[in-house]
């Protein structure tokens, strides 16, 4: 019964937004579609297989029924009903687990509104690409780009470092992923660039958490990668400054695993942005500035940043 409910709450809030937001370019006045009709369907498949749910079964009535966002997903990070049903069967944990996130959605769904809505009032240029929220292989997270953003639900519950408040933790993934879009409708080349630096990679990603505190009103935000002790920031920061131009990132992104954060160029890439930030006279002008960022070595330059910079 109590599962019942929480699926119906899910579908009673699946789809907002006029048919004219699903479009890339929708105003905020529209406002964005937010799906959440994927997750439902999943663990209706999922449920009636007693949680072992066939290849066959999540391609044709999950996937194949799925939003546009779930069939973008699949195109881009090999997710099929096989890849599915392989990864049930490698951590059927982590699939049963995920349905308590499933309780935070409807409350998640309006904070999401919310935040977006804040973007358009500071950053006039957004445009509101739709936001799915999903069932995947537990990978990736989250992916965000100019057709819109996709949370993978399953993943993001079973990221042990990160806030241990649910709905805490998908408003701010949502809004780092939507700055993510911006980025890439407004900044292509840098977002796109084939081969980034640390400091390309660090910088996109900061500015993503960043505006994503703002977005989302996150007064006491603290990066989940940053080191355990304080005492070692300047240390971090310097050997970052002597890595800024390498196009290894294995040292500093995407480097995370369910347990570890590891990803500290994500840490350092947001103290960066928020020392840009901080240092603007005209802070809405800096939020542009930062969302639009094309020069990541000239925005470096003028942030104030240092090694071991005091920004508390």
């Amino acid at each position: 019964m109590k599962r019942a409910s929480i699926v119906t709450a899910i579908i009673a809030c699946s789809v907002i937004g006029t048919p004219s937001a699903a479009a890339n370019a929708s105003p905020p006045t529209a406002g964005p579609v937010i799906r959440t009709d994927d997750v439902a369907r999943f663990y209706k498949v999922y449920q009636a297989a007693h949680g072992h749910p066939t290849a066959d079964a999540l391609q044709r009535d999950y996937i194949d029924k799925g939003s546009p966002g779930l069939h973008h997903l699949a195109q881009i990070r090999n997710v099929s009903g096989a890849t599915i049903a392989k990864a049930i069967a490698a951590h059927p944990e982590i699939f049963s687990d995920a349905r308590r996130c499933m309780a935070v959605l409807p409350r998640v769904h309006r904070r999401i509104a919310a935040a977006l809505h804040t973007l358009g009032r500071l950053y006039p240029k957004a445009q509101f690409p739709p936001v799915t929220i999903a069932i995947s292989r537990a990978k990736p997270v989250a992916v965000g780009d100019s057709s819109g953003v996709i949370v993978d639900l399953e993943a993001l519950c079973a990221v042990k470092y990160l806030d241990p408040n649910i709905e805490e933790r998908f408003v701010h993934t949502v809004a780092h992923e939507y700055t993510h879009a911006q980025q890439a409708l407004q900044s292509p080349a840098l977002f796109n660039i084939p081969e980034p630096t640390v400091l390309d990679a660090s910088l996109i990603e900061g500015a993503a958490d960043f505006v994503a505190t703002i977005i989302a009103g996150e007064t006491h935000f603290h990066s989940p990668y940053a080191p355990p002790d304080a005492a070692t920031y300047k240390k971090v920061e310097s050997r970052f400054a002597d890595d800024e131009d390498m196009t290894d990132l294995s040292q500093w992104i995407d480097n995370g695993t369910l347990t570890e954060p590891n990803d500290l160029g994500y840490w350092v890439g947001y103290r960066i942005v928020k020392s840009y930030y901080e240092h603007s006279a005209d802070k809405r002008r800096a939020l542009r500035e930062i969302i639009e960022m094309k020069d990541p070595k000239a925005f470096l330059a003028r942030s104030g940043w240092y090694p071991g910079i005091n920004l508390e």
